[in-house]
């Protein structure tokens, strides 16, 4: 028999390590942001041939380097995405026509964000986190009103959240290490990325935390790590097999999508995964610290 709860240190020492490096990331050289956040202008060019070194350069040339903030080749091989500050529609005409007759190249989407939208979009992205958050302590608190007591039910919904809190920065920290390492950028596909994983970590932890309940009603007189224990275990083959059946799809979509929904992509993957983790090895083992403190309080 898994004995989970006996090893919860080495399971929350596990997340330190994951999330450290992140966080530290984060201090250290931010997030990178997308035009959909800082404002500014969007091309994608298109090439008769594979973009080699000496396009890119060119395309620098006509842009003008300073103007430019990223020069990235698509997956195709043949086009580049260009972003630069924000560029009107007389200057994209212009533009246009020196990347035709300069470099051959042919534009086929231009878009320009304004920075006050990118600004508003920021904060109402912080707003949706934040509300979110919020909203579901009260659930989870009000849904677990009748748990026995010792135990509060403002417990559960705490503890939920700090396994949100956990899953959130797991995926913004290692974003935030692609975006210097790697030049990956945050769009508001990876705010909706963000929500979804909050919405199935939060999943998957009421599920466990829904079987402690029952098993708090049940087995009365039974140590509270025990029946956290056991409920883990009976939850977990649940919770394994509805994380890798949405990893399966989401690895489907990674080989076979666009190249725009990759790194969104990407972010559900690593937060279903620290979702999963979180709800087996962080909110339950929480949960069993917490009364174990407050028993000791008691005793004193």
């Amino acid at each position: 028999m898994l004995h989970i709860i006996s090893k919860k240190n080495w399971y929350f020492f596990i997340s330190l390590l994951v999330i450290v490096p992140g966080i530290i990331s984060l201090f250290l050289w931010g997030l990178r942001l997308s035009i959909d956040f800082t404002g500014g202008s969007e091309f994608t060019l298109i090439f008769p041939a594979s973009v080699k070194q000496q396009t890119i350069h060119s395309v620098n040339t006509i842009f003008g380097s300073e103007k430019i903030a990223v020069i990235s080749e698509q997956a195709s091989g043949t086009s580049l995405t260009v972003r630069t500050k924000p560029v009107d529609n007389k200057q994209n005409a212009v533009l246009a026509t020196k990347l035709q007759r300069e470099a051959a190249a042919k534009e086929e989407s231009f878009e320009t964000i304004g920075p006050t939208i990118g600004q508003e979009t920021t904060l109402n992205a912080l707003k949706a986190l934040v509300i979110a958050a919020v909203l579901i302590v009260f659930y989870i608190a009000w849904s677990f009103r009748k748990v026995p007591k010792p135990t509060s039910s403002w417990r559960f919904g705490v503890c939920a959240i700090i396994a949100l809190i956990h899953d959130v920065l797991v995926v913004v920290g290692i974003f935030s290490l692609l975006g210097h390492f790697f030049n990956v950028e945050i769009d508001s596909l990876f705010v909706t990325a963000l929500l979804t994983v909050i919405g199935f970590s939060v999943h998957d932890t009421i599920v466990v935390f829904d079987r402690i309940r029952e098993n708090l009603r049940r087995t009365i007189g039974l140590p509270f790590a025990q029946v956290v224990n056991d409920s883990i275990l009976q939850t977990l083959t649940r919770s394994l097999n509805t994380s890798l059946t949405a990893l399966l799809v989401l690895f489907t979509l990674l080989l076979f999508g666009g190249v725009s929904i990759r790194w969104f992509i990407v972010a559900l993957l690593i937060g279903i995964t620290s979702g999963t983790y979180s709800s087996i090895f962080n909110a339950s083992p929480l949960l069993v610290l917490w009364q174990e403190w407050g028993e000791k309080r008691r005793s004193k």
